[in-house]
């Protein structure tokens, strides 16, 4: 059976004007991953991410680390679902749970968490990029294109967002709607998701791993956004 690495992109910028970038930190984490790889003599035979900057920034770090390059295919189903849409439209359903002015970042991720339920329910109103269903189907065919694509290969390393993943995951273990909303959050970034598959099947062996991280002078690098 062939080898899948699904890769969490590195730290993103949280609370600048675009998230959609990595932070300095985030580089380092991809750069650390791919050295990581390399130390154990892991090669891969392709490299697919979504289409965010954050993705493929993350994938090319990766590569630097192993000291290659990989063939990349973009695949837009791993993208992330829009967290900020969702997030807005709930509390702008539900002002009363707006966090007010410096509130930590634990306020937002709790304003996320129950805008997904809301999401996942139909009871998020508002002019919605996508549907739960629609962010479970694109998912899905992503995954569907992976194992007709690759099941003849040996490893591939996949990039992709916390949310995203939680769904992928899902998809594999035949779990609830419910492990998609507590999985996203607790997907650290540059994390390994490692499993293995073939045309027929696809099967998770570990999860949420940081073990180009997992040292005391790397602690700190240990992120979650």
């Amino acid at each position: 059976m062939a080898q899948f690495y699904l890769v969490r992109h590195g730290q993103a910028s949280f609370g600048s004007d675009n998230y959609d970038r990595l932070s300095q930190l985030g580089h380092q984490q991809a750069r650390w991953l791919g050295e990581y790889f390399a130390e154990r003599d892991l090669g891969f035979d392709a490299l697919v991410c979504g289409d965010l900057v954050r993705h493929r920034e993350t994938g090319a770090g990766i590569c630097e680390g192993l000291g290659m390059r990989l063939p990349e295919d973009i695949q837009p189903g791993l993208n992330e679902f829009d967290f900020q849409s969702l997030v807005d439209a709930y509390l702008t359903q539900h002002p009363d749970q707006v966090p007010g002015e410096g509130a930590p970042v634990a306020a937002f991720y709790k304003a996320l968490k129950t805008a997904m339920q809301h999401w996942r329910l139909e009871t998020l109103t508002g002019n919605l990029p996508e549907t739960w269903q629609g962010f479970s189907d694109r998912v899905a065919a992503a995954r569907d294109h992976i194992q007709q694509q690759y099941s003849d290969k040996d490893r591939i390393v996949i990039v992709s967002s916390g949310g995203a993943m939680a769904m992928f995951l899902k998809h594999i273990l035949d779990a609830s709607d419910d492990t998609v909303v507590e999985l996203n959050l607790q997907i650290r970034n540059s994390s390994v998701t490692h499993g293995f598959f073939n045309r027929k099947v696809v099967r998770m062996a570990s999860f949420n791993n940081v073990p180009h991280l997992d040292r005391p002078d790397r602690f700190e690098a240990i992120t979650y956004f």
